[in-house]
């Protein structure tokens, strides 16, 4: 699914209802083991959710917004020095323009299940990464790995791999604000969390090009006041359930280690999968924004 605006395209992937573990086992080698909570515990999402396949450009930002408060400039760069408060302005003027977008931020639920893309690993392609496949400060590499390229800045929304339901870097580049205050996670299972009802802080998401690998982890999470801003912090859109049955896209259908610009999956040039989709909704939904 995609909309268009001005110009300017966004595509989202299909999350599949499920159950995951989220946080870390406590033998996963450098999780937290004090400040923010990585307890590991069951999560079930009882309804399915459209993420974006990347996190929102400097373009889309530019278009919608009139400005761009990016430290690194480039149309295909992710919009970054964007605050909590920033991130909900912004898509409360999208979904302004058009209200059938439903557009929010992930909660961190969310955002870790997309990340992990049916990974249990400290990340979604497994036990290491590096920097041909992360943007973060190779200098500091996870666990005893090989040091690898310092970028010191961040890199176009595709120009790294994805993950195996279409992602694109959720490891690296920018912080990912969720909707989500900071607490502590429960021991027993839980369905649809949505995290503490009050607090001042926020849940970040990722790592970014300027932290070690250790932060890059799925499970590492991070926090700030809703009103800070910095060249690292972006944020990543959701959209409501309300289309979720136009059509049943099977999360994980993708192959692994598909890289950006790569055919993937029987997918068309409109970002939807091979064969007939239902008429009506769908083709409404694809014209949201022209």
């Amino acid at each position: 699914m995609a909309f268009t605006y001005k110009g300017v395209r966004q595509a989202f992937r299909w999350c599949e209802p499920g159950t995951f573990l989220m946080g870390s086992p406590e033998n996963e080698p450098e999780r937290e083991s004090f400040g923010n909570d990585e307890t590991q515990h069951q999560v079930t999402l009882t309804k399915g959710f459209w993420i974006a396949d990347t996190t929102v450009t400097q373009a889309l930002w530019e278009v919608v917004m009139g400005d761009n408060p990016s430290h690194f400039k480039g149309e295909e760069l992710p919009v970054e020095k964007i605050n909590w408060k920033e991130a909900q302005a912004f898509i409360a003027k999208m979904n302004g323009l058009k209200a059938e977008l439903k557009l929010c931020l992930p909660t961190e639920a969310q955002w870790e299940y997309a990340c992990r893309a049916a990974s249990t690993a400290p990340f979604c392609w497994g036990d290491q990464i590096d920097s041909t496949m992360v943007n973060f400060d190779g200098n500091y590499p996870y666990n005893n790995g090989s040091p690898s390229e310092y970028r010191e800045q961040t890199i176009a929304v595709k120009e790294l791999y994805c993950n195996d339901w279409g992602l694109y870097q959720m490891h690296g580049n920018v912080w990912e604000w969720c909707q989500d205050r900071v607490g502590d996670y429960p021991a027993e299972p839980v369905i649809d969390p949505q995290g503490p009802e009050s607090g001042d802080s926020r849940v970040l998401r990722g790592g970014s090009w300027d932290r070690h690998g250790r932060y890059c982890r799925s499970a590492h999470r991070s926090l700030h006041d809703p009103s800070y801003r910095y060249d690292s912090f972006g944020f990543r859109l959701v959209r409501g359930h309300e289309l979720q049955s136009v059509r049943s896209v099977r999360a994980g259908q993708q192959p692994a280690g598909s890289h950006a610009g790569g055919a993937r999956g029987g997918q068309t040039g409109d970002g939807l999968r091979g064969g007939k989709e239902p008429k009506g909704m769908l083709d409404r939904f694809k014209d949201l924004m022209k």
